[in-house]
């Protein structure tokens, strides 16, 4: 993208309240000095940058006080500045399919996030500040095709989420503080090394027409394995009875082994299609 057309595209959008400005799809590696003025603008309330090759989020952009909606899917991003997470009015922020391996300190600092997509990025438990689990705010967390093979129980803190899709990483097992989150209604856990389910999962509400739980592709114990053959609110029933909460307690004293990691694990291309996405293009 020429920047000729940067310069009058921001020109254009200096004069407009609430503007809305779209980068994606521009072959665009670097922010700067093309961008330079765009920090300085308080009038912009979403910025798309998708589909890209950027690099590098200058830290500048915690400038943009007004915006909303920040989608950077689709780019080359490596880090991201500490200071994103002081963007005060920040609601949605779509950061996947990069290349993340760590988030910065104070990451979970945000006050108005609302969505959340790291999906497709190299993170894992390790990845994530001590404070991530303190965004009360948000209702949706996409963490698919990462490397998580746990969730920190401090997840019970996010008592508003309604959605948490961790599809496709290396997780073996679930905090029993899920049960905590009241509002959950949709939760995506296909292609991970989980055997067992904590009974706390079925004191929430999965059993409605609008729930969503999704149990595909994991190593299940034969009881769970043949109730999810009979479907998945077979499986909340069955976790709700006294023979499970034994079995599992059994299971968990027992401290059996997980199950090895998959050798190959096809991302990128299992994400088209996927509900469990907040980019408006799949």
């Amino acid at each position: 993208m020429s920047s000729k057309i940067i310069k009058k595209t921001l020109e254009e959008a200096a004069h407009i309240d609430h503007a809305e400005l779209d980068f994606s799809d521009k072959s665009l590696i670097s922010l700067e000095p093309d961008m330079s003025r765009l920090w300085s603008m308080k009038n912009i309330t979403r910025l798309t940058l998708s589909n890209n090759k950027i690099m590098t989020l200058p830290a500048a952009v915690a400038n943009l006080e007004n915006l909303e909606i920040l989608n950077l899917f689709n780019n080359c991003l490596e880090e991201l500045p500490i200071s994103i997470s002081g963007m005060p009015k920040l609601r949605i922020l779509n950061l996947g399919m990069n290349k993340l391996n760590a988030l910065p300190r104070g990451f979970g600092s945000f006050s108005s996030i609302e969505i959340l997509d790291l999906s497709y990025n190299n993170l894992n438990e390790k990845s994530l500040p001590s404070n991530f689990f303190i965004m009360e705010t948000i209702r949706a967390l996409y963490l698919s095709d990462n490397n998580f093979e746990e969730l920190s129980p401090e997840i019970r803190n996010l008592k508003n989420l309604r959605i948490l899709a961790v599809r496709d990483n290396d997780l073996v097992d679930l905090p029993t503080e899920i049960g905590e989150l009241i509002y959950l209604r949709e939760l995506h856990l296909q292609g991970n090394r989980l055997t067992v389910l904590p009974p706390t999962l079925g004191s929430l509400d999965f059993l409605s027409s609008r729930s969503i739980l999704k149990l595909d592709n994991n190593p299940w114990v034969p009881p769970i394995e043949d109730q999810l053959m009979l479907g998945v609110s077979h499986v909340i029933e069955y976790i709700r009875t006294e023979t499970y909460k034994y079995l599992y307690s059994r299971h968990m004293q027992a401290n059996v082994p997980p199950p090895e990691k998959k050798k190959d694990k096809a991302r990128q291309l299992s994400r088209k299609g996927s509900r469990a996405s907040v980019n408006g293009n799949n």
